[in-house]
C-alpha cells in the first residue's frame, strides 16, 4: 500500500480514513491524553519512557488504556515500519499516540459512554521547522501567564491534546498590536512563580558547568530533559533541579543582583523530542530582552554527546 497508515481502535487503516466521531469525548471536551515520540534511523527513541509516561497520564486522567505495553509496542513498530518506507532518504518520523474516553452516549440518547478510543499516527519529522535553531539559535519570547501548580486537578506534568492556550500564545507573538509581539520566536508561558514552559520543549538554564532544570512537576514532564540529565553525567557536567524565575532572565541586571543566580546564568537551552537540544540566543518579554551566549560551550558538549548516543549527527539532520 503506497499510502501512510494510521492505527485506530484495533486496526490499521489508511491515514485519510482515520477519523473520530463527532461525539467522541476527545473532540467534544478535549479529553485526550497524548504522546509524541520520534525515530532515529526509523527506530523509536526512548519508546519505553514515552510509553510509561503515556500510561501514567492516562491513569491520572481517568482515560481507559486496556492495551498492554507489548501490544502498543508491536503496533507502533508495525506502523513505523510501513510508513518509513514511504519517506525520502534521510527522513525520520514522529509518532503520536493518543487515547480518549471514547464516544459520549448522550449524544445518541444512549446511557453508556465508550468504548475508549486508542490511536496512533505518524508524520514526517519537520526538519525545516527547527532548522533555524541550529543556524541562528532559538529566540524565546514570553506570551503571557498561565496558572499551573503541581497540586492542580490537571497538573502541568500531564501531556494532553488541548493546545488552546499555546495557540493563543503563538498568535499573541504574531499580533503587531500586542505588547508581546515577537514574530518568529518560540512562545513561552510563565506560571505565577515565573517558571517557563513551551509547547515544544523544556527550558533549562546553565550556570558555569551546571545545567539547571525547573523543579519537577512545575512544567510538562520532559523525557528529553531526562536525557540531558544522563548526558550531563556522561560528559562530566553537573545537573540539578531548582526554582527558576525566568522573569529575571529576560531583562538587564539591576543593582543588587550580583550575588544571585541571575548573572551567573550564561546559557539557556531548549530540549524537546523533535530537535533534541538547542541553544537559546535571546529571551524576550515585551520591550525587554537579554542575549545569551550562542552557540554556548555547554550546548555544544551536550549536542555532541546526544549525537554520539544515537549515532547520528543531529545538527546535520536539520541543516543538511
Amino acid at each position: 500500500m503506497n499510502t501512510p497508515l494510521a492505527y485506530l481502535n484495533g486496526r490499521l487503516l489508511p491515514f485519510a480514513d482515520a477519523a473520530l466521531p463527532l461525539h467522541d469525548a476527545g473532540f467534544v471536551s478535549g479529553v485526550t491524553v497524548v504522546d509524541n515520540a520520534r525515530t532515529f534511523r526509523h527506530t523509536l527513541f526512548r519508546w519505553k519512557d514515552h510509553l510509561a509516561r503515556f500510561r501514567r497520564d492516562c491513569l491520572a486522567c481517568y482515560v481507559p488504556l486496556d492495551a498492554t505495553d507489548e501490544q502498543l509496542t508491536a503496533t507502533a513498530e508495525e506502523l513505523i515500519s510501513h510508513n518509513a518506507k514511504l519517506l525520502p532518504p534521510g527522513s525520520e518520523l514522529q509518532l503520536v499516540t493518543f487515547a480518549t474516553p471514547g464516544p459520549l452516549g448522550f449524544y445518541l440518547s444512549e446511557v453508556e459512554n465508550g468504548p475508549a478510543t486508542l490511536g496512533m499516527v505518524t508524520y514526517p519529522l519537520p526538519f525545516a521547522r527547527y532548522r533555524r535553531f541550529f543556524t541562528e539559535g532559538v529566540t524565546l519570547a514570553v506570551a503571557g501567564l498561565q496558572s499551573s501548580h503541581s497540586i492542580d486537578l490537571l497538573p502541568p506534568r500531564v501531556k494532553h491534546r488541548s493546545r488552546l492556550f499555546w495557540h493563543i500564545a503563538d498568535r499573541t507573538l504574531r499580533d503587531p498590536a500586542n505588547r508581546f509581539h515577537s514574530p518568529g520566536a518560540v512562545p513561552v508561558v510563565l506560571n505565577h512563580d515565573g517558571t517557563a514552559d513551551t509547547a515544544i520543549g523544556c527550558v533549562l538554564a546553565v550556570s558555569s558547568d551546571t545545567v539547571i532544570r525547573p523543579v519537577p512537576d512545575s512544567t510538562q514532564d520532559s523525557i528529553s530533559a531526562k536525557v540531558i540529565e544522563e548526558l550531563c553525567t556522561a560528559t562530566g557536567l553537573k545537573h540539578t533541579d531548582g526554582p527558576l524565575d525566568f522573569r529575571s532572565f529576560c531583562r538587564p541586571l539591576e543593582s543588587g543582583e550580583e550575588k544571585t543566580i541571575i548573572p551567573r546564568v550564561s546559557e539557556l537551552l531548549l530540549t524537546g523530542t523533535g530537535f533534541c537540544v538547542a541553544g537559546v540566543k535571546r529571551f524576550a518579554c515585551a520591550e525587554r530582552s537579554r542575549d545569551y551566549t550562542w552557540p554556548g560551550p555547554v550546548f555544544g558538549k551536550l549536542l555532541a554527546a546526544w549525537s554520539d548516543l544515537i549515532g547520528v549527527n543531529i545538527a546535520k539532520q536539520f541543516t543538511g
